[in-house]
Parts: structure tokens; sequence; C-alpha cells
């Protein structure tokens, strides 16, 4: 059973980072393939031009192997900082370059694009590991937690994908070692509840 990790933090050492190899870890514990990418490590190019936006564009290898594993994921696992209520540019270009028609969406037949799309992605589940230096009543009252929306019902939602799960982590910048731990094996609770253990 293959589960995609995307990870897209730009410091090799940040917390996200830890997160997001501790899914890694827990998951091949609990027996599942992992397909690992940190977009920034890779280079991830987010530039969505013109002529790839069509569902039958010719597109670049590395956007073909990306949509390949998103189109055989059965789980999906994304880390990322909150950065202006919003993930960073390179996960949003990501997410612009492979959540494609034909790959995690597509519309009803002479459907000219103004319908309800139907979601493709065969994922069981997906979860969202976020980070945040915003105290959580703050992000609630002030801002409405944007990214719950955006990951459950704009993306997920959006491409069949029901099951979800986000949590936020923080304040990071004052955090101590040991709610940092404390966090981690919750992140290890997490996972393995949306993705326990296979029968062999």
């Amino acid at each position: 059973m293959n589960v995609l990790i995307i990870l897209a933090h730009p410091n090799m050492n940040s917390f996200n980072r830890a997160i997001a190899e501790t899914a890694s870890e827990t998951l091949q514990l609990n027996g599942y393939n992992v397909i690992f990418h940190d977009l920034y490590k890779e280079g991830f190019n987010p530039v969505l031009i013109g002529k790839e936006i069509q569902e039958e564009a010719l597109l670049e290898p590395i956007i073909e192997k990306h949509c390949m594993e998103l189109s055989i994921a059965e789980g999906i696992i994304v880390v990322h900082p909150n950065w202006w209520g919003q993930p960073p540019a390179i996960l949003k270009g990501w997410i612009d370059r492979v959540f494609r028609p034909g790959i995690a969406y597509k519309f009803l037949e002479n459907d000219s694009g103004e319908g309800i799309p139907i979601g493709l992605l065969k994922a069981k589940a997906a979860i969202v590991f976020n980070t945040s230096n915003t105290p959580e009543r703050r992000e609630l009252d002030i801002f409405g937690d944007p990214l719950e929306t955006l990951w459950k019902n704009c993306i997920f939602g959006l491409c069949g994908v029901n099951n979800f799960h986000r949590k936020m982590y923080g304040v990071i910048v004052t955090s101590t070692l040991e709610q940092r731990e404390y966090w981690l094996r919750d992140v290890k609770k997490i996972v393995t509840e949306y993705f326990p253990l296979l029968e062999t």
C-alpha cells in the first residue's frame, strides 16, 4: 500500500522535517510503502505555464512522475508551515501542477468546466500536519483557520478524499524540546490511527 508524503519547508533542520520523517518511519513500521518528496530539497519548480493547463498537455517527465505517484497513492500526508494562512508557494505550485484534471478530478462528459468536479484520487485517507507561530485561539478568532477550509474542502474534498485529518502544532518558536518530543509522539499516534499496522 503506497502512501505519499509531501514536505514543504526550506530549512533542512525544521520541525516540519522531523514531523515528515516521523510519519515516514511510522508508516514503514506499519508495513506501508512510502513515496517521500521534499519539494525544496528536490528543487521542485512550482510555476504552472499556460501550455500545461489543458488535460491533454504534454508534461515534463518530473510532473508525469508526480502525477503517477499521486494517482496510485492510497494515502497522502502533507507537511508544511502556516505562512500567511497559506501553504508555502512551492507547495501551492505543486498542487497547481500535479492535482490535474484527469489525475485528481474530472468533469462530466460535455461539461465545459462550469459544473461540480468528480474526485478521482484513490487515497483512503489524507493527513495534513502544520506548524505555526500563531497561538491557536488567535488563529481561530482572528483568521478563521483558512488552512482547514483549503485542504479539507477545496483540495482533498473536491478530489474525492473525504477521510481527512489536519493537526496544527505550535507555537513553534517558543516550544521546548519536551513539547516537540510530545508532538512527535502525537504524529505517530495520528499516522497509526489512519494507517494502522497492515496484516501480513
